[in-house]
């Protein structure tokens, strides 16, 4: 299998494939995540998500150079019965909307959506089941959070690759 390992490398560079943070924190695409600002979002799922995004984006201090609007969408919806008709399970949806702006200019770079779902178990403490719902919440922002900085972080290694024309 030693032997092998230097014609997989060979492979692996053959086939495309590069780091998306190259260079670092230096890196086009680390210094562009440190130039966005998350436009307020309303509410406690907007809280969370501002939160989670500003943790992922950590503004580096120096005036932003784009502005990433976003708009949520959560539901739960009931999915199980018990036999007295009362819901067993229930399902979190959390989707956004997101949009990338550039300041200078109001244009849109780039329009995307995101999402994810979690489980909950309803059960008979309703303390429990709120507590579940929130835990819900919480986990989706950062995996919601997760998918937009990829999707902006993507956006950013593709222009700075694309040739000036």
């Amino acid at each position: 299998m030693k032997r092998l390992a230097p014609l997989f490398a060979l492979a692996l560079a053959g086939c495309g494939l590069h780091p998306l943070y190259s260079g670092g924190s230096s890196g086009v695409v680390a210094t562009t995540l440190t130039r966005i600002e998350v436009a307020p979002i309303a509410g406690k799922t907007g809280w969370l998500m501002t939160n989670a995004l500003n943790d992922r984006l950590a503004a580096g201090g120096a005036a932003p150079l784009y502005r990433l609007e976003v708009k949520l969408d959560d539901r739960i919806i009931g999915l199980g019965a018990r036999r007295d008709d009362s819901v067993s399970r229930e399902r979190r949806t959390l989707r956004a909307r997101f949009q990338l702006i550039e300041l200078a200019h109001g244009s849109v770079l780039l329009d995307a959506t995101a999402g994810s779902d979690a489980g909950i178990d309803v059960v008979n403490s309703e303390y429990a089941t709120i507590a579940a719902e929130n835990t819900a919440l919480e986990r989706l922002s950062g995996i919601v959070a997760d998918q937009i900085v990829s999707r902006v972080a993507l956006y950013a290694q593709r222009t700075a690759a694309a040739p000036a024309n």
